[in-house]
């Protein structure tokens, strides 16, 4: 016997606004970021190892795969911010029409982008 229900259409055919794409990489990044933070640890943990060891970290930050995951928890972690900003904001109740809720979150990828590329002009 043949089931002839509709089905339901699936994740491909629907278009996620951008303040939904925005939520979704807002918990991705907090789960990066606490991986992120293993890392971080592990880092200070060789540092107190001391001289060998801190020469061995240098060399293992300076390879590009290494330099590229540390650009991408930079922007995690300031992306994370102002995301955590536009969340303090809607606590006070600003900002719930929809394009203001469209507008704040173009300024947020700008933002932590801006942010981003102070980093590396700064450290760099």
């Amino acid at each position: 016997m043949a089931n002839h229900r509709p089905t339901s259409p699936h994740l491909q055919i629907y278009k996620l606004p951008l303040t939904g794409l925005i939520s979704i990489s807002h918990r991705i990044t907090g789960v990066l970021l606490s991986i992120g933070l293993l890392f971080v640890i592990c880092a200070l943990w060789t540092v107190a190892g001391g001289g060998a060891s801190y020469q061995s970290l240098q060399q293992f930050l300076q390879l590009g795969l290494i330099q590229m995951l540390y650009w991408g928890f930079v922007f995690a972690l300031f992306f994370h911010l102002c995301h955590g900003v536009r969340h303090l904001l809607w606590d006070v109740s600003m900002g719930f029409d929809r394009d203001t809720l469209t507008r704040y979150a173009i300024v947020e990828l700008l933002a932590a982008g801006v942010l981003t590329v102070i980093t590396f002009v700064l450290t760099g």
